[in-house]
């Protein structure tokens, strides 16, 4: 009698879930770097790079800097975690207010790629971004937290 609702409830669970885990977003043992850009406009000026550690930046005087900062395993966790947390795998890829404002805002851009043995995941968040307060919020905390992540490790390293 219990047979005829555990197993049809067994295999449902195996027909709803399996999908679920064999596509599970992005394991943290996979993590393998973070590109990092931004500027106004579509000029992306700025970079970070956590394969290389390249991180390039205008000053305030409008000079390029260029230095190595490596992210150590602590950040590299740190920054998957936030990711989670923040849904960033279920942004889509543009989060803007159009296709034409993509290309036409002054805006400051933001473009966050996080690189996976299997797969990676990027968006591109403009800040003046009006839509989805949620959406708007995930973005823009998440490139929050990879700024500061990246901002601490470079002081780190100068002390």
């Amino acid at each position: 009698m219990a047979s005829t609702i555990v197993v049809p409830f067994i295999i449902y669970c195996i027909i709803y879930y399996a999908p679920i885990i064999r596509n599970a977003p992005f394991k943290a043992k996979e993590f393998v770097s973070l590109e990092y850009k931004w500027g106004a406009g579509d000029q992306l000026e700025n970079s970070y790079n956590s394969a290389t550690g390249e991180y390039k930046y205008l000053n305030d005087k409008d000079s390029l800097v260029t230095k190595h900062v490596m992210l150590n395993e602590r950040d590299k966790k740190f920054l998957d975690s936030n990711a989670d947390v923040q849904g960033f795998w279920n942004l889509p890829d543009v989060v803007a207010n159009s296709a034409e404002d993509l290309k036409n805002s002054k805006a400051p851009r933001f473009f966050m790629k996080f690189n996976y043995q299997k797969k990676s995941k990027e968006v591109t968040y403009l800040a003046d971004f009006s839509g989805n307060p949620k959406m708007k919020d995930a973005a823009a905390q998440m490139q929050k937290i990879i700024e500061q992540t990246i901002n601490d490790r470079e002081e780190k390293e100068r002390n």
